[in-house]
């Protein structure tokens, strides 16, 4: 049975995209600058596959040597910067139109937003979400009031302490204002738990994202046409569901690559699509501006991709590529405009391929299609065709 295996380093861009300076981003890099600024840093089995080929091509610069893997670059297309447009776009998915940004919400909004949830919200303004809970998590646990806050993505982000608004709760005032959002064009609403005391909360890995529900993407072609499609990590939650067979939530990276040894271990009754994102490169480290702790995040990545190639079949394919930028040494706490590497171990070819600077994410898609036969009316993306 045929299988496939797209793994999202969320946030692993490796340079500023053409139109970068039209979204404040020009000469980010965050692998570059990871490289340049962590003494010390090394990904030898990622980069024996073709990364820092990968980095050439996105810098314009021709690769001289041969590579374990087929690599190549993506550049995205659709007028956003964030996760689900990015997933959506590798997906086959191209926005037209950007999701809505906030830099707070006008008070008509939150007067419905609290009337829908029945709360009264603290905050509504842009942080960083550790920070927030540094200003506002002490009059949180005296008032129970929730707090509400963004930041320069499309996001309405709600945190609450665990022992103040159980859990179900929480996810049930970020149900509420799933419609509103729709209305507003608002990309995700994302539950943010967390624990702790004045001086030292931390948030909790009981995370969960209410994303808008998405158009027709390669998920839906591939399940209509039987094949098994496995969500592992945020998958579930960035696609709502839409074109998932089977999903599974993880709490960190380590976690997401268990449940991607375990499928790899199985031996699937039909045609299998597994679709992983690895979270904490951008969560942990990206956001906090930490370019040290993304660093060892990467390390420990490549150690288990070094460990785990070798062991997968000749018949499987491999994607390995990212949703967007997150600069840990850029200025502020947001996402940065990047084109993302692409890696692929393609069946069953011993050469490998120089598969160039893509012209958008959704060529995995196109190249999913192409690898599991199936229609691909509707979705953006051309392949490079498979062996």
């Amino acid at each position: 049975m045929k299988q496939a295996i797209l793994i999202v380093l969320d946030s692993v861009g490796i340079g500023h995209a053409p139109d970068a300076a039209s979204f404040g981003d020009e000469g980010a890099n965050t692998l570059g600058h990871i490289r340049e600024t962590v003494p010390g840093f090394r990904l030898p089995h990622l980069d024996a596959a073709g990364l820092r080929h990968c980095e050439r091509l996105a810098a314009g610069e021709v690769p001289d040597r041969n590579s374990g893997l087929s690599f190549g670059c993506l550049t995205e297309v659709s007028p956003g910067k964030d996760t689900v447009t990015g997933h959506w776009e590798l997906a086959g998915a191209i926005l037209q139109h950007a999701f809505a940004t906030f830099p707070r919400f006008p008070e008509a909004l939150v007067e419905e937003m609290e009337k829908l949830a029945g709360v009264s919200f603290i905050g509504n303004y842009a942080q960083s979400g550790t920070v927030v809970l540094d200003e506002l998590g002490a009059e949180h646990l005296r008032s129970g009031r929730p707090i509400l806050y963004t930041s320069a993505d499309s996001v309405i982000q709600i945190a609450a302490h665990e022992s103040v608004i159980p859990l179900s709760r929480l996810y049930e005032i970020c149900r509420a204002l799933r419609p509103l959002a729709d209305r507003e064009r608002i990309g995700r609403i994302i539950a943010r738990p967390f624990l702790g005391k004045p001086g030292s909360f931390h948030r909790t890995a009981n995370r969960h994202d209410f994303a808008m529900s998405p158009p027709d993407t390669i998920l839906n072609h591939l399940e209509a046409s039987g094949v098994e499609t496995v969500g592992v990590g945020k998958i579930g939650d960035i696609f709502s569901g839409s074109g998932l067979s089977q999903s599974n939530p993880t709490k960190n990276n380590e976690d997401g690559c268990m449940v991607m040894e375990r499928l790899l271990a199985e031996t699937p009754s039909s045609a299998r699509f597994v679709f992983a994102n690895l979270v904490d490169f951008d969560s942990l480290y990206g956001h906090r501006r930490n370019p040290e702790g993304y660093a060892r995040a990467l390390i420990d990545f490549d150690a288990w991709f070094g460990a785990i190639l070798p062991r997968l079949s000749d018949d499987l394919l491999l994607i390995v590529t990212a949703d967007h930028g997150n600069d840990p040494t850029w200025r502020g706490s947001d996402h940065t405009r990047e084109r993302v590497p692409l890696l692929m171990k393609e069946p069953r070819r011993t050469a490998r391929r120089n598969l160039g600077v893509r012209s958008t994410y959704a060529d995995v898609a196109a190249i999913l299609g192409d690898w599991f036969s199936v229609p691909k009316e509707g979705l953006s993306g051309e392949s490079p065709g498979l062996s």
